[in-house]
């Protein structure tokens, strides 16, 4: 899980913070003293109890909102929660097995269909958003690449790879390159390194970059250059699978129409979400991004629970779930980390 050290409450302070964060997640609604004296099981007044929201409030773990004299959590106290307080839920074993025969060998056909399998059955487990990354393609074979100048200092890349696999992307380049300089440069790829592996090509031209950079001109300097950034694996972004959005609807905190569109938005144009997923896939076990920590304004209402899963010990993809900051964190996680396991184990019986 993802490490945010910050100096948090007392344990007096803490358990009040508990109790608030799993009553409020429960049941929506602003938590207000006399409600915490009775769920925190603790021998204390509710003056006592104001007294401690105070303080929780200074320290920004929960907030008031205007309309209430209750508190909810902040992103910084579903943080805290998350990483100190939350006692996670095992799923059951019937819930396991179910899980497992969806992902079982004659269920699924291909690793587009293990990732529909998966995102499918996250959402219903969880009834909100599943999301699953296709697997990225371990080994990325170059058929056929080309350049087009654009204005900016900017190059559209065509690349071919694979089986006739179409992807396009846009590198900016230190200076202008004239559309004669670009076919210098795919004709210099498409004659010398057609056929091979994309992560061997770029090795072996960072390596002739730095071998002969003395003895090139300054055209042929610059044009692998362009080379080595037009093969760049990293940049090259999959797609996802997403399962359950309109679930998103049923929360009163996403209801409001204009938010809703900009998400199904964010859904459809899949930039800001696949950036999320993909500083995950980096990542070693379940990452949890809580409101305002995804970085993106849109997500600001939501929390995303994401875990890699593996072929073989490669790291080829991750999904997770979308739902609102006041999920059940302690159901959740240990759901995205058991489908994680079951999407490699699938993936691998299927190759």
């Amino acid at each position: 899980m993802t490490d945010h050290s910050n100096s948090g409450p007392g344990d007096r302070s803490g358990h009040i913070l508990k109790a608030l964060v799993a009553q409020y997640i429960r049941d929506g609604q602003p938590v207000g003293s006399r409600t915490l004296a009775r769920a925190s099981g603790l021998n204390l007044s509710p003056a006592t109890i104001r007294n401690v929201m105070a303080d929780l409030e200074e320290l920004g773990f929960v907030a008031a909102p205007h309309t209430s004299a209750g508190r909810v959590p902040t992103a910084k106290g579903y943080r805290f929660f998350v990483d100190t307080l939350v006692k996670l839920q095992p799923l059951a074993a019937n819930e396991i097995n179910r899980l497992q025969s969806q992902f079982a060998a004659d269920a699924v056909a291909d690793s587009k269909n293990i990732a529909e399998v998966a995102s499918a059955a996250l959402s219903a487990l969880t009834q909100m958003a599943g999301v699953v990354t296709l697997p990225r393609q371990r080994q990325v074979t170059l058929r056929q690449i080309e350049f087009l100048p654009l204005s900016n200092q900017r190059v559209l890349v065509i690349l071919v790879v694979n089986d006739r696999e179409v992807q396009n992307r846009i590198i900016n380049v230190d200076r202008p390159f004239a559309e004669s300089e670009l076919r210098q440069a795919a004709n210099f790829l498409n004659d010398k390194f057609v056929g091979q592996d994309i992560r061997a090509v770029r090795s072996r031209i960072l390596g002739e970059l730095q071998a002969t950079r003395e003895s090139m001109n300054r055209l042929m300097v610059d044009v692998i250059a362009v080379a080595e950034r037009a093969l760049d694996v990293s940049a090259v972004r999959s797609e996802f699978v997403v399962s359950g959005e309109t679930r998103l609807m049923e929360f009163q905190e996403l209801s409001n129409v204009e938010k809703l569109r900009q998400l199904f938005e964010a859904f459809n144009a899949q930039r800001e979400i696949l950036h999320l997923l993909d500083r995950s896939i980096a990542a070693h076990g379940v990452q949890i991004f809580i409101g305002e920590e995804s970085g993106y304004r849109i997500l600001d209402d939501l929390s995303i629970v994401t875990a890699p899963y593996r072929i073989d010990d490669d790291i080829v993809g991750v999904l997770g779930v979308i739902g609102p900051t006041r999920m059940a964190y302690e159901r959740v996680i240990p759901i995205v980390d058991i489908t994680a396991r079951l999407v490699g184990a699938a993936l691998n019986s299927n190759q």
